[in-house]
């Protein structure tokens, strides 16, 4: 029967891993998490906010949701955005996704 069963003999325990290797492992996924989460979301953010900072009245901008267009407006949380002739648009700075080069939307 013990070859379909075998029999399961009581081992000794084992130790403990200490605390401070707890410690280090745990400090060390902490650092990995920041590396590859926090810092790179926190740069991107950051980037972003110079992005919007930067929005002034005659740049040709591009949304978040796709749409193409010359400011034609500046306030603190807004932009008028021109997008067809007499076709006005206002947004909020956040949905700028970037600031093209003069002369990219009428090339297209």
């Amino acid at each position: 029967m013990n070859l379909i069963f075998p029999t399961a003999y009581a081992q000794e325990a084992l130790e403990q891993p200490s605390m401070t290797y707890n410690l280090i492992l745990f400090g060390g996924m902490f650092v990995l998490f920041y590396l590859i989460l926090w810092r790179p979301q926190s740069k991107r953010a950051k980037e972003h906010k110079e992005l919007i900072t930067s929005v002034s009245k005659g740049d040709e901008i591009m949304t978040s949701g796709g749409l193409m267009g010359k400011v034609t407006n500046v306030n603190d949380d807004y932009i008028a955005v021109e997008v067809a002739e007499n076709v006005v648009l206002k947004l909020q700075k956040s949905s700028v996704a970037a600031v093209l080069p003069k002369g990219t939307i009428s090339q297209i």
